[in-house]
């Protein structure tokens, strides 16, 4: 939630990577410039910034969630978002940076439990950066044991992500009634 992250610019590495590398789309929501009214269940809201992060959740099959270690959670601009969209993320899969001091392993479970109730896939691990370590004071990643974690969560979100959703599309539009994507209909 502050100018220019650590966790915003791992963000965008990975996004970096799965544009360059995999040939795929990616699009970025940050929280702090795109900021959502807090969400009140049963309250419709249509304005210009709901309508456009609605637009690219629906768009997206594959989400990477970063967020700072706030005191053991998550940061209330992520929550708030995975309230908001908690429906739309229904068979997409997730993947997570966190930036902490520690592991940031708490934050990673919430955002886990938080997706999982969304119906939502996680990849089973994720990547915790630590500003010390992982960068130089130009902000730019020197750790390649980090560089490497993005790679390899990039290319999982690509291959896992699209497989899950194409599976999850596929349940939906059949007649098989023993899926979870036909339970969720």
């Amino acid at each position: 939630m502050r100018k220019n992250s650590f966790s915003t610019k791992a963000l965008k590495n990975i996004l970096e990577i799965i544009t360059v590398k995999y040939n795929t789309e990616a699009r970025l929501v940050n929280l702090l410039e795109t900021e959502l009214p807090m969400y009140k269940p049963g309250t419709k809201i249509e304005n210009n910034i709901v309508k456009k992060i609605t637009s690219d959740v629906n768009w997206a099959n594959v989400f990477v969630l970063a967020s700072p270690d706030y005191h053991g959670s998550m940061s209330g601009a992520m929550k708030n978002f995975l309230d908001f969209f908690w429906k739309e993320f229904s068979g997409k899969t997730f993947g997570y940076i966190v930036s902490s001091h520690e592991k940031g392993l708490t934050v990673m479970d919430q955002m886990r439990t938080a997706v999982r109730q969304c119906y939502a896939w996680s990849l089973p691990y994720g990547i915790s950066i630590n500003e010390r370590e992982d960068f130089d004071s130009e902000r730019q990643i020197v750790s390649k044991k980090l560089q490497a974690r993005m790679e390899m969560l990039s290319r999982d979100l690509v291959v896992y992500g699209g497989l899950i959703y194409w599976q999850f599309m596929k349940d939906q539009n059949s007649s098989e009634p023993n899926t979870f994507a036909h339970y969720y209909l």
